[in-house]
């Protein structure tokens, strides 16, 4: 199924997550000054268009950095009760499953609007906001794309006072925007028309027949082709507000003996320098994923030991997470004395959030900081955690889960864990399953099962967690209900309170951790721009 590969361009998965925490600066070299904890949340089912499932786009999937801007509004698509065409490629939801036609929405006080889609019977999604209420994503356009199979095109959108504008493409028949900042450029990737057997669109479709993939910025009108390091591909994924991108380009166009295909090297992308090579760790394949306002920037690469591991995904220890800062590339794993598995966002304090497999056997989110690690450890019980985002408080969003494989959603902030379930109201609509964003005002933004739903039966809904404090305090949901959250932490306390089941413990590789999380979420680590569920 297409929607499974060509829509690496709506739904990628950059080395195994792909996230920005899109936040306010800190000076540089400036220890990270954390406010504060929440004590109360207050719990908002977005809903649907009437579907059966609504949802954020999650971090790990699109690469977006900004989910929800600091104004409180969330971004997403919702199922209406429109039943889906034929050939439609960004239809179904997230894992293309739902036979319902999907609309981006936007909601902010209380309201869920639908913000459409191409003219048509189309699908369409929000996948970043800015903090003007500028909303980018991808919708399709009606037309049959002629490389692609039978299925139809989609391009990169922009809404934009209550109206949809078509960014439009470099030439070719697809595009899609990523994120956009707060003066009004757009990131992404679009064919051409330049053919490309190699295509960083096409080819993981098993097109050989292909055009060119180019990363773009758009900005008042324009389209630019930010060209390539060498070869004949790039995908930006990345975007901070001083206008720098990161992401993915060849470096030649002649396959390489590990491969199969052109090398490939992370980029950083500026308006003065052009795109920059940041290097690899000695292997054929890397990517740069997520980076800061700083310029800082987290990727994966391969080792030497083994070129092609990063592409192949098949054996960690050999593809690395790296940290580039100002010209130097920091290899992670090697830095930690344990297995890192991934590096999934950074904020603009330079403090990294990941998965580690660690010396005594545990499988842990953890913050990296100024090169010392710590483990973030996992709700009591629990085998393994994975973290999604950070803001510039340091609070960090993810998922622990048992043995088993299920999961809970948690909230770290200063030392402690907090199962953020023990903060929804009792008798709340949804059972909180995965989180996928929180910005500086500490909302957080996820997705829920409601009574009877279960993961397969997609019919998970979005919501949203809003702090209650200052302007919150008072509204509804905020009352004051004595301290839930220290009620939380008592019940959940801090990683050096009690001792997490190890996953080693439990019979559990890193191999089988990483399968989990594939069937849970449909991760490839390591793909760079091929990975897909």
């Amino acid at each position: 199924m297409r929607y499974k590969t060509l829509t690496s361009l709506l739904a990628v998965i950059v080395l195994t997550t792909l996230a920005v925490s899109a936040t306010a600066a800190q000076e540089q070299g400036a220890e990270p000054q954390h406010e504060k904890a929440h004590l109360r949340y207050r719990f908002v089912d977005l809903g649907t268009f009437g579907g059966p499932e609504s949802y954020i786009n999650a971090a790990f999937s699109l690469g977006s950095p900004n989910q929800i801007n600091n104004r409180g509004t969330v971004v997403g698509a919702a199922a209406t009760l429109i039943p889906t065409p034929p050939n439609k490629q960004i239809c179904g939801g997230p894992d293309g499953l739902v036979p319902f036609v999907f609309h981006a929405f936007a909601w902010q006080d209380g309201v869920l609007a639908d913000l459409g889609a191409l003219p048509g019977v189309e699908c369409s999604q929000a996948v970043s906001i800015n903090a003007n209420g500028e909303i980018v994503g991808g919708s399709g356009n009606g037309v049959i794309d002629p490389v692609g199979g039978g299925i139809e095109e989609v391009r990169a959108v922009l809404w934009k006072d209550g109206e949809i504008r078509d960014l439009g493409t470099l030439g070719g028949s697809e595009s899609t925007a990523v994120a956009i900042n707060n003066r009004g450029q757009v990131i992404g990737f679009s064919t051409n028309a330049i053919p490309d057997p190699f295509s960083l669109l096409y080819f993981p479709a098993g097109i050989t027949n292909g055009m060119q993939t180019r990363a773009f910025l758009w900005h008042k009108g324009q389209m630019q082709d930010l060209d390539t390091l060498g070869g004949p591909d790039a995908q930006a994924f990345g975007l901070n507000e001083r206008g720098q991108v990161i992401g993915i380009s060849y470096i030649n166009s002649t396959p390489n003996s590990t491969t199969g295909v052109p090398t490939a090297d992370p980029f950083l992308w500026t308006e003065d320098r052009g795109m920059i090579d940041l290097g690899t760790l000695g292997g054929a394949w890397g990517s740069a994923s997520a980076l800061n306002n700083r310029g800082q920037v987290i990727g994966t690469s391969s080792l030497a030991a083994d070129p092609a591991a990063c592409f192949t995904g098949n054996d960690p220890q050999n593809c690395h997470p790296f940290f580039w800062d100002n010209g130097k590339l920091i290899d992670l794993t090697a830095q930690s004395g344990g297995l890192i598995v991934n590096a999934n966002a950074i904020n603009d304090a330079g403090e990294i959030v990941g998965l580690a497999c660690f010396p005594n056997g545990t499988c842990h989110a953890y913050l990296w900081r100024s090169g010392v690690m710590t483990d973030l450890g996992a709700l009591p019980g629990d085998c393994f955690s994975q973290p999604f985002a950070i803001n510039s408080r340091g609070q960090v969003v993810g998922q622990s889960f048992s043995c088993d494989g299920s999961g809970r959603v948690f909230l770290w902030e200063n030392g402690s864990m907090i199962d953020l379930n023990a903060l929804v109201p009792p008798g709340s609509s949804l059972q909180l399953d995965n989180t996928e964003a929180i910005n500086d005002r500490g909302e957080i933004g996820g997705e829920g099962l409601p009574p009877g739903c279960s993961l397969d039966t997609k019919c998970g809904q979005a919501f949203l967690l809003i702090p209650c404090d200052g302007e919150h305090s008072d509204e509804k949901g905020c009352e004051d209900e004595g301290d839930a959250r220290t009620a939380a932490i008592q019940n959940n306390p801090a990683p050096a309170n009690q001792r997490p089941t190890s996953a080693m413990e439990a019979g559990m590789t890193v191999g089988e951790i990483e399968a989990r999380m594939r069937a849970r979420f449909g991760l490839h680590r390591g793909l760079g721009a091929w990975a897909h569920p």
